[in-house]
């Protein structure tokens, strides 16, 4: 008996280091890796983290047929213009997928390393985004380069299971339904039978949680709010109606209403963005809507945005 109580601790024990190199899936995803030691799944986005080591990885899946004009777009160039300077490019085989590699250093504010892998799959395309902030406490370049290339790809997940990974929890939906996840921190909702929605035609709601950015302080949170609006790639000649600041629920938050015009059909439209800001993150929510639908769907907005819980 005591032989056996022996056999079967020292099996027990054994069992981490069997399936130590196994690949880790965070929540919902389909992309998994076997990370760097001590890195975490973050609770913020899918991926990983270690933030004593100032270092995360980031997974973001897109549709298998987004591949090519993803990776034709990796040019030194686009990758310079958002704070990445190239070092190393490798072209790579996994088994039976392809997929590149590219290493570099970050300039402006924020200093230290940073990859950018993108996988092609038969069902997937898996853009993994890593970084290592600082100097050298961080992981090493064969450290994160093994992490990176040890990446597993699994089949679909529900979107209920994705929304439910969601660092953030939805009440009142307000009749909207979700249609697609992205990088495990932003979820788009609709109300309508299409799930691909051109200029608009059926109502849209994004919530989106902030991923490694800083919060702005207050006195500047108006003008982010504005800068955030404007970004973006399919409006045009917005013209504000409505900007303001408010405490709610102990927290700041800003919210724009706005006429605008959707870039590529050049239908005109309203769009409503709120703001929650918290100490160490944000929280941006946008509804477009044909301005006829719009004494409809703002209030809809409304219920869906007040309804929003950040998780801890």
């Amino acid at each position: 008996m005591r032989a056996f109580a022996a056999a079967a601790l020292g099996l027990l024990l054994s069992v981490p280091t069997a399936f130590a190199a196994e690949p880790v899936y965070p929540p919902a995803s389909r992309i998994g890796i076997v990370p760097p030691e001590d890195m975490m799944v973050s609770k913020r986005f899918s991926g990983f983290e270690n933030p004593e080591k100032a270092a995360a990885i980031n997974f973001v899946e897109m549709p298998a047929d987004a591949y090519p004009a993803l990776v034709n777009g990796l040019t030194k160039d686009a990758l310079k213009r958002q704070g990445m300077s190239e070092t190393s490019r490798e072209n790579l085989k996994l088994g039976t997928r392809t997929g590149i590699l590219i290493g570099g250093t970050m300039s402006g504010p924020v200093q230290g390393r940073k990859w950018v892998m993108a996988v092609k799959d038969p069902g997937v395309t898996a853009l993994i985004i890593a970084q290592v902030r600082g100097g050298a406490d961080g992981y090493s370049e064969a450290q994160m380069r093994d992490a990176l290339k040890s990446i597993a790809l699994r089949g679909p997940v529900s979107i209920d299971e994705q929304v439910s990974a969601l660092p953030f929890r939805l009440g009142d939906k307000a009749g909207f339904r979700p249609v697609r996840v992205m990088s495990g921190n932003s979820v788009l909702f609709t109300d309508g039978p299409e799930d691909v929605i051109k200029a608009v035609e059926q109502p849209m709601f994004i919530v989106a949680a902030s991923l490694n950015v800083p919060v702005p302080p207050a006195e500047r949170r108006g003008q982010f709010a504005h800068a955030a609006l404007n970004s973006n790639q399919i409006l045009k000649d917005i013209k504000v109606e409505r900007s303001e600041s408010f405490r709610f629920r102990g927290q700041d938050w800003h919210e724009i209403v706005a006429k605008a015009v959707e870039t590529e059909s050049g239908q005109p439209i309203i769009v409503m963005q709120t703001i929650r800001f918290e100490p160490d993150r944000y929280v941006r929510m946008v509804g477009l809507t044909r301005v006829e639908q719009r004494d409809r769907n703002l209030p809809r907005f409304r219920n869906v945005i007040d309804g929003i819980e950040i998780s801890p």
